[in-house]
């Protein structure tokens, strides 16, 4: 059976920037093994997998290690696919149905809008090992029910923060945010996200962290709305509202690839 599979770059306004992710709509279920060895074959940070539902679309996400239960632009770039090919209507609201509950996106002119749960972090003690294998000393340790959140004094040290992945995958969480002020008055907070554990060393923009960013910066900086940047190799921008216990996530997405999937 041949199936369309489509890369697109999200959060991004260019092509080769942000953070790729592979989108197959399926015509019918396949299994969670299928999924997992499509998604290493892709070896991107995610893939995404679709199956129309009377309400809306199921969908999961993989990594080329794991299955994961949120994952920001892997969704991006699902909703993107769906209008552009003609899924569905333009303009026309997408539900998505995941392990993390229903999410949605619409479209706010060329930016993509998704309504994502908050993910608060809590101040935590960090497990051994985990700022040695950054690099960085701490001003603050938080943890989700995903990930770590490691403040740093400044964006310098966001940006030039080299972790020993080897090292750092042995921390038990699904990754590692370094988060800090931004330098650019362009920008509210900058982030990266590091996840070896999971199967991504580094990953280029990293929409579910910033499920925990919103609410983690929103009382240290006065405000409920936010322009992040993370500041990987590609980088990317994302626009960060809180609304009651959500968090609107917004970017753009480029098409870059399609091709056919044969197996």
């Amino acid at each position: 059976m041949s199936l369309p599979v489509v890369q697109v770059d999200a959060f991004t306004e260019k092509p080769f920037a942000g953070n790729p992710a592979a989108v197959c709509v399926l015509p019918e279920p396949r299994n969670a093994e299928w999924m997992q060895d499509v998604a290493r074959e892709m070896n991107l940070s995610e893939t995404a997998f679709l199956l129309r539902r009377e309400d809306g679309f199921g969908l999961r996400w993989f990594t080329p290690e794991v299955e994961v239960d949120l994952c920001g632009h892997a969704t991006l770039a699902s909703a993107h696919v769906l209008w552009e090919d003609g899924h569905v209507a333009a303009g026309q609201e997408i539900r998505f149905h995941t392990r993390s509950g229903l999410l949605k996106a619409t479209r706010d002119g060329a930016w993509i809008l998704l309504d994502f749960p908050e993910k608060r972090e809590h101040e935590a003690t960090p497990p051994p090992g985990l700022l040695d294998a950054l690099g960085v000393s701490a001003a603050y340790v938080g943890k989700n029910e995903f990930d770590f959140l490691v403040l740093v004094a400044s964006d310098e040290i966001v940006r030039n923060a080299k972790p020993n992945f080897t090292q750092l995958a042995g921390v038990s969480a699904r990754g590692v945010i370094v988060t800090s002020r931004s330098a650019s008055p362009q920008y509210d907070f900058v982030s990266r996200f590091f996840a070896p554990g999971s199967g991504i060393n580094e990953d280029p923009v990293t929409g579910s962290a910033h499920c925990c960013l919103g609410p983690f910066w929103a009382p240290r900086l006065g405000k409920q709305d936010f322009v992040a940047y993370q500041a990987s190799a590609r980088g990317g921008v994302v626009r960060v509202s809180l609304r009651g216990d959500r968090v609107l996530l917004s970017g753009h997405a480029v098409t870059v690839m399609r091709g056919t999937l044969l197996a």
